[in-house]
């Protein structure tokens, strides 16, 4: 009964890699800059890393469940995840969000279909996991940006760490006061029942092989292709392009005209090209630290589109669903934005 099952995820996963194979040809036709050199450096490699991190997640949510170790992980997070009621399994995709967002959404993804946490319990998680994905990349960034901009660049952190914590705080309070919310860690003694831990190691290959490769295959159904197509529209110069295009028209209508540069260099590739060019225009004097601040912010407001189609919809999308996916994706950022949008009035006021 099984494999009928499990056949037409492997028929699509078929389709899905032709299609993709197609779309990367039609690329190849139509941009100048796309050699096998590029196509295996900025495609196949990112693409292979993207599926390997995915498919830890979905192992790591299987051993922290098979095993009971759900509970010790959880207790990392502390009081945080007892008073949203986000339970146990979500707390344990945080701990894990320190160390990979992917493989803390593909647990989420692994007790969301076990049923084990409800849909309102894993959009919460995934909104409150943008804390432990800032820290993830802050030691980066950090003392990069510090040298080039000094006092700009600690206000701009300082912003944007309010921002995060202002929208954290508040998706925990809005869990507290859920009366739909289903902690795993109150009230359903079932769902945690302790079995031998003989029982529990000889069940996890057993689970994995079962469910890991039906799992995988339905996710690479929908990486594959909008990973190939999101990596031909770079290549064509699209994404470049709706920089420049975002660029002008904020820039020109909400802050000084000699932060433009400012801002269309934060839409490079990553945001140290803008920070270097902030830090010379404070030192020519061009640009002083609140308009170099509030042009950071813009530039980093402005930019989510471009980023989260190209890097981030991919995987929302693989991971989850087109559907579930999108609705993460855009309701997480623009939650985000918000946030960021809020700190930078309040700045703008009394900075």
């Amino acid at each position: 009964m099984r494999p009928s099952k499990a056949e037409p995820k492997y028929i699509r996963l078929a389709v899905s890699c032709v299609v993709s194979v197609a779309i990367l040809i039609c690329g190849t036709l139509l941009a100048d800059n796309l050699g096998l050199q590029r196509i295996t450096t900025q495609l196949f490699w990112p693409l292979t890393r993207l599926m390997f991190f995915i498919t830890v997640g979905l192992v790591a949510g299987q051993t922290i469940e098979a095993l009971g170790w759900t509970k010790n992980l959880a207790n990392l997070a502390g009081p945080m995840f007892r008073f949203s009621k986000l339970g146990q399994r979500c707390g344990a995709a945080f701990v894990t969000a320190f160390l990979s967002g992917v493989t803390a959404n593909a647990m989420l993804l692994d007790f969301y279909k076990d049923e084990k946490i409800t849909r309102k319990q894993l959009f919460l998680s995934n909104f409150v996991n943008q804390m432990p994905a800032y820290f993830l990349h802050l030691p980066t960034t950090f003392f990069i940006v510090i040298p080039l901009t000094r006092w700009a660049g600690a206000l701009y952190f300082l912003l944007t760490f309010s921002a995060m914590g202002m929208r954290t705080i508040m998706f925990l309070i809005y869990g507290h006061f859920q009366t739909s919310m289903r902690p795993d860690d109150d009230g359903h003694p079932k769902e945690l029942k302790q079995r031998p831990r003989e029982q529990k190691s000889r069940d996890l290959y057993k689970i994995i092989r079962q469910k890991l490769p039906g799992r995988i295959s339905a996710i690479a159904v929908y990486v594959l292709p909008i990973y190939v197509v999101v990596y031909v529209l770079n290549a064509m110069g699209m994404f470049a392009a709706a920089r420049k295009w975002l660029a002008g028209y904020v820039v020109t209508s909400f802050v000084p005209m000699e932060s433009l540069s400012v801002v269309i260099l934060s839409f490079a590739a990553e945001f140290t090209s803008g920070f270097a060019a902030a830090g010379a225009l404070l030192d020519a004097g061009v640009l002083n630290t609140k308009q170099t601040v509030l042009a950071l912010l813009i530039g980093n407001i402005v930019a989510f589109p471009v980023r989260a189609l190209r890097h981030q919809l991919p995987r929302y999308i693989g991971i989850f669903s087109p559907k579930m996916g999108t609705q993460l994706l855009l309701m997480g950022q623009s939650f985000r934005i918000m946030s960021l949008v809020f700190v930078g009035y309040i700045y703008y006021l009394v900075g």
